[in-house]
C-alpha cells in the first residue's frame, strides 16, 4: 500500500503542473515515515523518483534525457535521501504540525542544495559569492512553487493514508 501511494504520486509529476510542483519531498517524508525498513523507506521513494524520470525522459526525449544521470540529478535523489532522513524523525510522531514543519524544512534544503549544485557545476553563473545570490535569486519563483508542492502531496499522501488506515485496520500499525 505505501509502495503504491508513492508510486502514484512521483508519476504525477508525468501530468502537466507549474515548474517544481512536485511530490519529490513529500513522497521522501511518507517513505521515510512509514516504512519500518529503512532499505524500503530509501529504496521505494529513490525508485519511484527513477521510475517516473525514466518516463519523463521518454516524453519529453532531448534535453531531459540529457539530465538523467547529470550532477543535477544526483543532487535532486541525493535531496530524496536526505527527505526520507527527515521522514525518520516523524516515525511514531506523524502530526499535522510536524508534517508541515518538516515539509518546508525539506522543501528548504532542496532549493538550497539544488540551486546550489545549479551554481556550482554550470557556467550560468560565475563562480563567485554575487553568481551564488544570483543563482538563488533566480531561484524564488521555483522555490514557490516547490513549497506549494511538498505541502499538497504531503497532504495527499499523510492525509491519505490516514483516512486509509481509519478504513483498514491492517494498516493501523505505526510503520509498515
Amino acid at each position: 500500500m505505501l509502495a503504491a501511494l508513492i508510486l502514484v504520486a512521483a508519476l504525477t509529476r508525468v501530468l502537466p503542473h507549474p515548474p517544481n510542483f512536485s511530490p519529490i519531498e513529500a513522497v521522501a517524508l511518507f517513505g521515510g515515515a512509514y516504512f519500518a525498513s529503512r532499505y524500503w523507506a530509501l529504496l521505494v521513494p529513490l525508485a519511484a523518483m527513477l521510475l517516473s524520470d525514466l518516463v519523463l525522459a521518454k516524453i519529453n526525449g532531448g534535453l531531459y534525457s540529457n539530465w538523467l544521470g547529470s550532477s543535477g540529478m544526483l543532487l535532486v535523489y541525493a535531496c530524496v535521501a536526505i527527505g526520507v532522513f527527515l521522514g525518520y524523525r516523524l516515525r511514531g510522531k506523524v502530526t499535522g504540525a510536524r508534517v508541515l514543519g518538516y515539509a518546508l524544512l525539506g522543501s528548504v534544503l532542496f532549493f538550497t542544495v539544488t540551486n546550489f549544485g545549479v551554481w556550482l557545476s554550470s557556467s550560468m553563473y560565475p563562480q563567485t559569492t554575487a553568481g551564488l545570490l544570483a543563482a538563488y535569486t533566480a531561484g524564488i519563483p521555483f522555490f514557490k512553487w516547490t513549497v506549494v508542492g511538498t505541502l499538497f502531496y504531503s497532504a495527499m499522501l499523510f492525509g491519505g493514508f490516514e483516512l486509509l488506515r481509519r478504513r483498514v485496520p491492517a494498516l493501523r500499525a505505526q510503520t509498515v
